[in-house]
């Protein structure tokens, strides 16, 4: 009897550990949903950021503390200023200086840096004498300040740059591509695409394939193919730089479920990866699919729908925050983890599936869902760094979060 009680034991403690809190802002105070609707912490902080690893930053009295799932306060408001913990550290603003903290609220003595940077991936960038490393979150230096920039990290890979070329490594500092190229991508299934000179292709194995006539490339994403450039079209090519449907068309974005939004004259449909269409063009603008085989699709406003290309969610909502924002960050549209953020005559709400607004409830601003729980959250793909590590001659303060242009 006693392994099945263990096994549902686990299960519980699964459960429990999966919890995921929204901040939303109500009554100008701001609290936490949960996924049924309900508030976890009740709406009565002036400021406060989205929970990151079982701890959210909030401010009470004009300082910055943390407090868990339960809105106990677990980092007393000690700070001038405080952001989200990743990799198990945080950085804070401390008697006018920027230091680092881990989850007890302790300093953590970092290597020497021009500048403290957000950790992601485990690691964050140091700035010695106009150059770039890395350091662990046990504040152990991993690589030399070596490189001229280090982008952001995106599923374990960085793009570097040393002396006007372009590389990626590892977060262990290793290089995977050497910094050959004038422009490179993403790395995925140890593929990445790149600039030679003014030929673009492909780079793998460690040997650079072009591909015939590609003016641009994009990054791979989720599936095996990726848009490419040629002759002022759009089409899309496989991971040996072969081109697996034509450039004809005026626009493209990614494979996701086998289907891609691509513009044809004025209007957005779906394709397959034979280049055939599985809904005509018949929307002024298109995002890629989510998980759950929903799309946005936006006539005069934005809707979703399903995989055969039927209208499930009327075409009613906003998807995007701020129009200037979105020219600037890369923000997360469609349905994440099982809601869809949307907004509706001025107020956001989160949309299910099938059309009804979670707890039928509307706030004056509402964030993602993001992981409540610690051991949860470590685990859980970490929201990508926004900034690059370029030098400048500033003082020493900590990173903001805008998107950085893709080298």
């Amino acid at each position: 009897m006693k392994k099945p009680l263990i096994f549902l034991l686990l299960v519980f403690i699964q459960f429990v550990n999966s919890q995921e809190l929204a901040l939303v802002k109500k009554n100008s105070k701001i609290g936490y949903i949960s996924k049924d609707g309900s508030f976890k912490i009740e709406p009565q902080y002036k400021s406060a950021r989205s929970f990151s690893e079982g701890l959210a930053a909030v401010e009470n009295g004009g300082k910055w503390g943390f407090i868990d799932a339960k809105g106990t306060w677990v980092i007393p408001a000690d700070f001038s200023n405080a952001k989200d913990f990743n990799s198990g550290i945080a950085i804070v603003q401390k008697d006018k200086e920027w230091v680092y903290i881990n989850t007890k609220g302790e300093v953590q003595k970092a290597p020497a840096s021009e500048k403290l940077f957000d950790f992601d991936n485990g690691v964050a960038f140091i700035r010695q004498n106009n150059k770039v490393g890395l350091i662990n979150n046990k504040m152990t230096v991993v690589l030399e300040p070596k490189y001229d920039q280090i982008k952001p990290f995106e599923n374990g890979f960085a793009r570097v740059e040393l002396n006007k070329n372009w590389g990626i490594i590892n977060t262990t500092g290793k290089e995977l591509v050497e910094p050959a190229y004038a422009e490179i991508g993403n790395y995925f299934k140890n593929t990445t695409w790149a600039r030679k000179d003014k030929t673009f292709g492909l780079v793998s194995a460690g040997k650079f394939i072009p591909v015939d006539g590609a003016e641009k490339i994009w990054d791979f994403e989720t599936q095996d193919l990726t848009f490419a450039k040629k002759n002022g079209k759009i089409g899309y090519i496989d991971l040996k730089g072969n081109w697996a449907i034509l450039p004809i068309y005026d626009k493209g974005k990614a494979f996701s479920k086998n289907l891609a939004p691509v513009l044809v004259g004025k209007k957005w449909g779906f394709i397959n990866p034979e280049g055939k269409f599985v809904i005509e063009p018949t929307y002024n603008d298109a995002e890629v699919f989510s998980s759950n085989g929903l799309a946005p699709v936006k006539e005069s406003n934005w809707g979703f729908i399903n995989e055969t290309g039927k209208i499930v969610i009327p075409t009613q909502y906003g998807i995007t925050t701020n129009a200037i924002i979105a020219m600037f960050t890369q923000q997360d549209k469609g349905f994440i983890d099982g809601v869809a953020r949307v907004k509706n005559e001025g107020k956001w709400g989160f949309l299910k599936p099938d059309g009804t607004v979670l707890s039928n409830q509307w706030f004056e601003n509402a964030e993602l869902f993001s992981k409540s729980e610690k051991n949860q959250a470590i685990e859980a793909v970490a929201e990508k760094p926004k900034e690059e590590t370029k030098p400048a001659k500033t003082a020493a303060k900590p990173v903001k979060k805008p998107v950085s242009k893709k080298k």
